[in-house]
Order: structure tokens, then C-alpha cells, then sequence
């Protein structure tokens, strides 16, 4: 059994691939599983970290604001078609799965062209303009969202999946996460990121949040700033006298995130369909930022189906100052059982194992 798992950019396209490749593992020890991706992107780090193999092809996204600059990326994709049709005569796969990015348009349409079974993966319940014009090309069209299906022509190849979690999250298990990551098991634990590229205003907020947290008594602070941020983040720190270390813990990145998950008691975050999903699979009590420079608005409706059960506070952007945050903070500190339940609401609205019934339908 050969596998070709196609795609790329954001975490939220490449971790579902590997949780999909895992799961198809699990079922198939002697499955060959290649990943496509373009060395711009993060899976060129991701992918290998997890422990398999990628070969790149070249392809940009289109620019609606500057139609000159797609000169180049027609150039561009007629170089990563070639490329992707080589990648898959050379390893002659079973099966082809895209989980979205710009990346997945030439392997997916090759691997059709070829006669080869391909499928698709859309996260979010707005789904992106890639999936949405492949979807003539693949048997089956996974989605996270019953609000996805208006925008796919074909009902008839729709599957609701949810979005796939890779294991780890559903094995993390709290005090091994604190034991491991180096965290006393009495602190009350904050663990901030804004996607895997990181956000810019909610870090600027942060920044005054570490500040007045730095030196509090049973309060851990994680803050993830994002590779692009982290330089100015740490020199804005050390100008105020700031070093990571103590409670407050600066990091660029987080590459087993299910451990800091697990080992926090309240998560403050964008709310990406899988990073939605990771954390109410963990169970975990969450402010929720959606992002507001996403097409459909899907971050916000992606927080609401679960700030609606209960299971996550949201503030939006255009409201978010250090002191909302920190009003949140305390009153969750200081009442646990409130706490309690809302970890317990979050776990409720918790995706089933999509990466199962997205393999009962690969027909391998």
C-alpha cells in the first residue's frame, strides 16, 4: 500500500494529514506514506519531525490584489504540475490525499489525470478556494462542518468527518504532560499561541498580560509567539526588564503541543478549526480570538459552536485588551469548580475520531 498525503502552509493543513497518515499506519504497518509539500511552507519542518518523508514542487497562491504578480504564479503552477506528475509515476501510489493549501491543486489533479483514487480534506466550515476546485477531481470530499456542504456541488461525495486529531492529544494525560514539560503540578497553568504562524495583536496584548503576571505566586505562563514575532517579543521583554524563565515562558513554537495542552488549565488562542479541535479534545477550558482576517469569518463561528456548549469564552479582537484577559484569568483562578465545568463542556463538544471514519472510506 502506497499513500501520497498532499499538504501544506499552516499547521492546520499539515497536522491533519499526519493525523490521517497515522491513523493509516496504524491499520497498515507496511504502508509507504509520502508527503508533497513546497519548501516555503511548514511542513518542510513538520512532516519530517513526525518521521516521514517529503518531496517538494513549486506553487503560489494568487494574488486578487495585484493581478501583475500572477504572471508568476501561472509560471509557477505550470512548473509544480510537472513536478507533482513526476512525484507520482516515480512512486506510483494507491491513493491520493490532500487536507488543503495551494500545494494540493497540481498533485491532486495529476493523481486524477492518472487514474489514481483521490480525496480531499476541508477543516473549516468555510471551505478554501483549493478544495472547492477540487472537488470534481476526488471520489470523496471530507468535511469538519455540516455548513461546509453548501459550497461542494456534489452532495453525493460529501462525508462528515470532523477534523482529524492526531493521538497524542487524545493520550495526553495532564500530570505526565507537567512532569514532562517541567511544570509544578499545584500552578495554575496559562498556555497562549496564535496559530501556527503566530498573531501579532494578541501577542502585543500579551506582552502587558506576561508583565503583570511575572513574578505571581502559582501562575505559569506559556507564550507562544510564532517564529516571525518572537526576535521583537524577546527584545521588548528584556527592554522591560522581562527575561523568559521564572513563570513566564517564551517560546517561538511548540512542536509537541499536546503536552503543553494537556498541562494547561486555561488556553487562550485563535480558534482554527484544529486548533479548536485539539483543545476540546484535551478537554480544556479556553478564551477564544477569532481571527478576523479569515474568509466566511469561520474563526468565529469555529469558536461559537463551542463558547455555545459552554466550553470557551470569546472576545473578539476589536475587544481584546490586557485587562479583558486578565479578568478572565482571575475569576477562573479563583473559582475552580467553575473551572471544572467548563473543561468538562469543552470535552462534550469534542470531535469523534474523524481520522477513523475517514479511513472506513479510502477503501483500503
Amino acid at each position: 500500500m502506497k499513500v501520497i498525503m498532499t499538504g501544506g502552509g499552516t499547521g492546520g493543513h499539515i497536522y491533519p494529514a499526519i493525523a490521517i497518515a497515522e491513523k493509516i499506519r496504524e491499520k497498515n504497518p507496511e504502508a509507504e506514506i509520502l508527503f508533497v509539500g513546497t519548501k516555503r511552507g511548514l511542513e518542510k519542518d513538520l512532516v519530517p519531525q513526525n518521521g516521514y518523508p517529503i518531496k517538494f514542487i513549486t506553487v503560489s497562491g494568487f494574488n486578487r490584489r495585484n493581478m501583475l504578480k500572477n504572471v508568476k504564479v501561472v509560471k509557477d503552477l505550470l512548473k509544480g504540475n510537472k513536478e507533482a506528475k513526476k512525484i507520482i509515476k516515480d512512486f506510483n501510489p494507491d491513493i491520493v490525499i490532500g487536507t488543503g493549501g495551494y500545494v494540493c491543486g497540481p498533485v491532486v489533479r495529476a493523481a486524477h489525470k492518472l487514474g489514481i483514487k483521490t480525496f480531499i480534506h476541508e477543516q473549516n466550515a468555510f471551505p478554501g478556494m483549493t478544495n472547492k476546485m477540487l472537488e470534481k477531481y476526488v471520489d470523496h470530499v471530507f468535511i469538519s462542518f455540516t455548513d461546509a456542504e453548501k459550497y461542494f456541488k456534489n452532495k453525493d461525495k460529501l462525508v462528515l468527518s470532523g477534523n482529524p486529531v492526531r493521538q497524542a492529544f487524545f493520550n495526553a494525560d495532564k500530570m505526565n504532560s507537567r512532569s514532562f514539560i517541567g511544570e509544578s503540578e499545584n500552578n495554575f497553568v496559562i498556555l497562549c499561541f496564535g496559530g501556527s504562524q503566530g498573531a501579532g495583536k494578541i501577542n502585543d496584548v500579551m506582552l502587558e498580560v506576561a508583565e503583570s503576571l511575572s513574578g505571581v505566586k502559582d501562575i505559569s505562563l506559556y507564550f507562544v509567539t510564532g517564529n516571525a514575532y518572537y526576535d521583537n517579543i524577546t527584545k521588548t521583554m528584556n527592554d522591560k526588564g522581562l527575561t523568559s524563565g521564572g513563570n513566564i515562558h517564551i517560546k517561538k513554537y511548540i512542536n509537541n503541543m499536546q503536552d503543553y495542552l494537556s498541562a494547561a488549565d486555561l488556553v487562550i488562542s485563535r480558534s482554527g478549526a484544529l486548533t479548536v479541535s485539539e483543545i476540546t479534545v484535551c478537554g480544556k477550558a479556553s478564551v477564544l480570538i477569532p481571527s478576523p482576517n479569515v474568509t466566511g469569518n469561520h474563526q468565529f463561528h469555529n469558536a461559537k459552536a463551542v463558547a455555545d456548549k459552554g466550553g470557551a469564552v470569546i472576545i473578539e479582537e476589536k475587544d481584546l485588551t490586557a485587562e479583558s484577559l486578565l479578568k478572565v484569568i482571575s475569576n477562573f483562578k479563583s473559582n475552580p469548580e467553575k473551572l471544572k465545568d467548563m473543561e468538562l463542556a469543552s470535552l462534550k463538544t469534542a470531535p469523534s475520531d474523524a481520522t477513523k471514519i475517514i479511513y472506513d472510506h479510502l477503501g483500503i
